[in-house]
């Protein structure tokens, strides 16, 4: 999906974010973290004229028919707010928060996308993607990233009882990297920070001046070339970083957390 668009004079800022993890790694740290995440979007919604939640809002979230996860009131009703406001906001699908079928379209007003989005903003280009399943390798992920978003693992998951189907991706959540605190938070380098291999791929088929991306729980603004740049916004679990365009320029900035 390409869409253009020139930001009027009134609403001039994009904010970027992601990796908020909301349900680990336990119900009061988690709280905590949503009241804070709350606390920003309040701070931004006066100059924002869009915002993107690139994945994994949720460390788990399915929707069944008529059940969604217990928790995340908070964020949820501040989301409906910002969008009945006017500002237009869009939640991607990360590999923790995949199985959204219509309720944060339908209750919220948010636009969700499966995969990346490309955008021209004031004459930018942006590419926007949570990061996961991009650039070489990691081909055992690739795989299990494919059958979980198959219909049949949809609907094989969706024939479990709701308190099963969430107790086992809670369990499962309480095994992950961002909640056993072991996210790598070192950078590979050049030759092996895979989202900045897709990138460089990317730059070979076309022109993009801004690739935001989150998943890798490292803050980075990398230079590509002299006019291209990959940000990955990091994670709100330790971290609190966040990216904004205010029209001509893109910025990583770092939210602080306050009592």
């Amino acid at each position: 999906m390409n869409l253009s668009l020139q930001l009027n004079s009134t609403k001039t800022h994009i904010y970027f974010a992601s990796d908020f993890h909301l349900g680990v790694p336990e119900a009061a740290s988690s709280l905590k973290r949503e009241k804070l995440i709350c606390k920003w979007l309040d701070t931004i919604k006066h100059d924002a004229a869009e915002i993107y939640l690139v994945g994994d809002v949720f460390d788990f979230w399915f929707e069944y028919r008529y059940v969604v996860p217990k928790g995340f009131t908070r964020l949820l009703g501040k989301l409906a707010e910002i969008s009945d406001s006017g500002i237009p906001v869009t939640f991607f699908k990360g590999n923790h928060d995949m199985w959204t079928f219509g309720y944060l379209e339908n209750e919220l007003g948010l636009k969700v996308i499966s995969d990346e989005l490309e955008l021209e903003r004031n004459g930018k280009k942006f590419f926007i993607h949570h990061g996961d399943g991009l650039g070489p390798g990691d081909n055992g992920y690739k795989l299990i990233r494919k059958i979980f978003r198959s219909r049949l693992s949809i609907a094989l998951f969706g024939f479990l009882h709701p308190y099963l189907g969430v107790k086992l991706a809670r369990y499962m959540s309480f095994k992950s990297r961002i909640s056993k605190g072991d996210s790598d938070k070192i950078y590979l380098g050049d030759d092996k920070e895979f989202i900045a291999l897709f990138c460089k791929d990317k730059l070979k088929e076309s022109h993009i001046d801004y690739f935001i991306c989150g998943h890798r729980h490292l803050p980075l603004d990398v230079q590509l070339d002299n006019r291209s740049r990959y940000i990955n916004l990091g994670e709100w679990v330790n971290d609190f970083s966040y990216a904004v365009f205010d029209g001509t320029n893109i910025e990583l900035k770092y939210f602080k957390p306050t009592e």
